[in-house]
């Protein structure tokens, strides 16, 4: 099975940090956080990997070569500029009928053969990997009427979302909604393939999930892999 890398951004939320490092290759414990992904798709299957560079990838590529170290095939390409978290997918030039799309700075314990068997057995244009997520607001937030008259008012709410983690299973059709734009993103795809009338699907995942995406993020990152580091690398 193939899986392609999204790993050209900039990480500027993570700066000081990836002035110097490309940010999946910023370390949790004693390896960097791509090469735990490496090691979890190496695990279920999928020994082909297209790694998306652009950012600091002359780094990207010196660290894992052609990734015989971990018993897969690395290849690269290049982004001249920036396309987009679905646009770098429409460079790709060799890809089998379903493949793998994620990006290259996720803690998770999801287990990637399961999301490409559901999405053939669905047999999805796309299906995205999919957890629940409270996001807590730190205000009162107040409920009134056309009349401003006030009817509820709730401290400090919770509530919970149906969010995606960074991890897709595409059908290789879906690059003809890709291929001549010069910049997309991923939840444009998705817009359009909805306004399209295809098939897209939702892969319920409960297990631990964490995107690197902050300074906080990486610092509890850094924390619970080195807690649960058998939970990700079994």
């Amino acid at each position: 099975m193939q899986a392609v890398i999204l790993a050209g951004g900039k990480g500027t939320r993570l700066k000081p940090y990836t002035l110097v490092l490309p940010k999946p290759l910023m370390p949790i414990g004693d390896m960097p956080v791509l090469e735990v992904v490496i090691r979890q798709l190496e695990k279920y299957g999928f020994r082909k990997i297209v790694m998306s560079v652009g950012y600091l990838a002359e780094l990207l590529e010196a660290y894992f070569g052609d990734g015989s170290k971990w018993n897969v095939e690395i290849s690269y390409s290049r982004e001249s500029e920036p396309l987009g978290t679905a646009g770098s997918v429409g460079l790709i030039e060799h890809v089998e009928d379903d493949f793998i799309v994620m990006n290259g700075d996720i803690l998770t314990s999801l287990n990637y053969s399961n999301l490409m068997k559901y999405h053939i057995k669905e047999n999805s244009m796309i299906t995205v990997a999919v957890c629940e997520k409270d996001v807590s607001i730190d205000l009162g937030v107040l409920k009134s009427n056309e009349k401003d008259e006030i009817y509820d008012y709730i401290e400090k709410p919770t509530f919970r979302y149906q969010v995606s983690t960074g991890v897709y299973a595409y059908n290789k059709k879906a690059l003809k909604y890709i291929k001549g734009k010069r910049y997309l993103d991923f939840p444009d795809l998705i817009k359009i393939l909805i306004n399209n009338k295809e098939k897209v699907k939702a892969f319920r995942f409960n297990g631990y999930w964490l995107d690197i995406g902050r300074r906080e993020d990486y610092e509890k990152a850094t924390e619970e892999f080195e807690k649960l580091k058998t939970v990700f690398l079994k």
